[in-house]
């Protein structure tokens, strides 16, 4: 059985008049993530461990942010579309990890409904889904709560 593994980081500046989105879940927040499509920098780290593990290049080359039809998208859409493409390419999904890393809001209350949403997305047992959230304690770009950045390991085995 051959096995494999891909990592994916995301971050996107917090910015007002945009919803915060991680893991296509909407969390009560004065600032959003900006971004192309809804921002979920969550979202965008799992599906580049997912194209990385299944070595099918990256998120900008499959849904490039400079393609009109892309622009709001729910990243959820373009997580399900990873999913179908890398089990056309004779993969299925083993597990996911992922870390969020942000200084505000407290996401703690948030991650089981975002480990649900990102398991039926990926149609996996919810077990499958691995999700932290950690701060900088205040040091750098997230610490000053200018920034998300997201961490995602994606672990997937021939089909």
């Amino acid at each position: 059985m051959s096995i494999r593994t891909g990592i994916g980081v995301d971050v996107h500046p917090l910015v007002a008049g945009r919803d915060l989105v991680l893991g296509g879940v909407a969390i009560p927040s004065p600032l959003g993530l900006d971004g192309h499509s809804d921002g979920d920098a969550l979202t965008h780290a799992i599906i580049d461990a997912c194209l990385g593990a299944a070595n099918l290049g990256d998120i900008g080359s499959h849904f490039p942010s400079s393609d009109p039809q892309y622009s709001g998208i729910r990243s959820l859409r373009l997580l399900a579309e990873t999913s179908r493409l890398i089990a056309r390419h004779h993969w299925r999904l083993e597990y996911v990890d992922a870390t969020i890393v942000a200084e505000k809001p407290t996401l703690s209350p948030h991650v089981s409904d975002m480990r649900s949403a990102l398991a039926e997305t990926l149609n996996v047992d919810l077990q499958t889904v691995s999700l932290k959230a950690t701060t900088t304690d205040h040091l750098g770009f997230v610490g000053r709560g200018e920034g998300i950045c997201c961490i995602a390991v994606a672990t997937i085995s021939k089909a």
